[in-house]
């Protein structure tokens, strides 16, 4: 496990930007047809299945699409929703009958929030736990994201309106991390194998009953029975897991390794401006996602809003039998992750 793993998922940025996130805009009988199955459809989210929004004219787009998530590069920017044609409500339901024809959606919070809007929210966003700004603080805030993974299958984010600046989507290869590390620093890339203690998000995940149920240990590098590649990794977790009372400090080694990744990701990562009607999808095991800060002009009106969808997948990989503590289940292809695991947005 401590060699370089290769393979299409395991590009570098300046590849990716060569060919853009696998650049493909909507084409005019597309968006026809998500607009004739949106004014077909009388239900809202969650109600809306895949049943209730038929797009056949999307199904050969939808197989390249899946097959590029899974065995590909694990990316792709879709772009050209003309969102400026639709109510803030169509949009939503929208992009919740693309993301249904694709995988099942996952409740992000305890309080069943199923379309996230990541856009500032100030001192209403503001949780700290044990000292640490939480990672929901951070993404509904101006300011810049670390390199982290959402806990879901695939991460759905639909462009709504942008910000006056900044904002840049930052997105690397996890497999082209680690085959960095493999070269550079393959005792360090032992330790990513080892487990690294984390936190249960209580703004997402609610409060636990029992204190030691809101730590567990996990790899931030792990291998599943088939030997596929998976990276769950936050480093907000990880330092919200050691500001807590019982919980062993992070060595020396395990601080080095993470701030290792840190560096290696910025160097190779590929960053991508948000343009309004762009719909971008990340396989959540071996991409890690960030962004630049951003700035909004509230008073001419100008916000930056990306909805988004965590979605389980029928195509997903089967993950290690000790990823179950977090993902709820481990097989391939079922229900798994989100706030409260095993449980799709459908079954609130």
């Amino acid at each position: 496990m401590l060699t370089p793993i290769g393979g299409p998922a395991a590009w570098r940025g300046r590849q990716l930007a060569l060919r853009g996130f696998w650049p493909r805009r909507f084409l005019d009988l597309e968006l026809d047809a998500l607009d004739a199955a949106l004014h077909a459809c009388p239900k809202d989210p969650p109600f809306i299945r895949a049943a209730d929004f038929r797009i056949p004219a999307l199904a050969p787009l939808f197989d390249v699409l899946k097959r590029e998530l899974e065995t590909g590069a694990g990316v792709v920017r879709l772009s050209g929703i003309p969102v400026e044609r639709y109510t803030h409500a169509e949009l939503r339901r929208l992009f919740w009958g693309i993301c249904v024809n694709i995988g099942a959606p996952l409740p992000q919070n305890t309080q069943g929030e199923i379309i996230g809007e990541v856009k500032d929210e100030g001192t209403a966003a503001r949780s700290v736990e044990d000292g640490v700004l939480s990672a929901r603080a951070r993404s509904r805030s101006t300011g810049p994201l670390r390199f982290h993974t959402d806990k879901c299958d695939l991460l759905v984010l639909l462009c709504a309106s942008n910000g006056i600046s900044g904002g840049v989507s930052r997105v690397v290869s996890t497999i082209a991390i680690h085959d960095e590390i493999a070269r550079r620093r393959p005792d360090l890339l032992k330790v990513l194998y080892e487990d690294f203690w984390r936190r249960r998000p209580q703004d997402e995940e609610g409060p636990q009953s029992r204190p030691e149920d809101a730590v567990f240990p996990m790899p931030v590098f792990s291998r599943g029975p088939t030997g596929a590649f998976t990276s769950q990794y936050s480093r907000t977790y990880v330092e919200m897991a050691a500001a807590t009372p019982g919980v062993p400090p992070l060595t020396p080694q395990q601080i080095e390794a993470m701030d290792l990744l840190a560096e290696v990701a910025d160097e190779i990562c590929v960053e991508e401006p948000f343009t309004p009607g762009d719909i971008q999808i990340l396989n959540q095991h071996t991409t890690y996602h960030g962004r630049t800060a951003y700035a909004d002009d509230a008073a001419a009106g100008s916000r930056r809003n990306l909805m988004r969808i965590w979605l389980a997948t029928g195509f997903s990989r089967a993950l290690p039998p000790g990823h179950a503590i977090q993902w709820g289940r481990t097989e391939a292809g079922v229900v798994r992750g989100g706030a409260m695991p095993g449980i799709s947005a459908f079954n609130l």
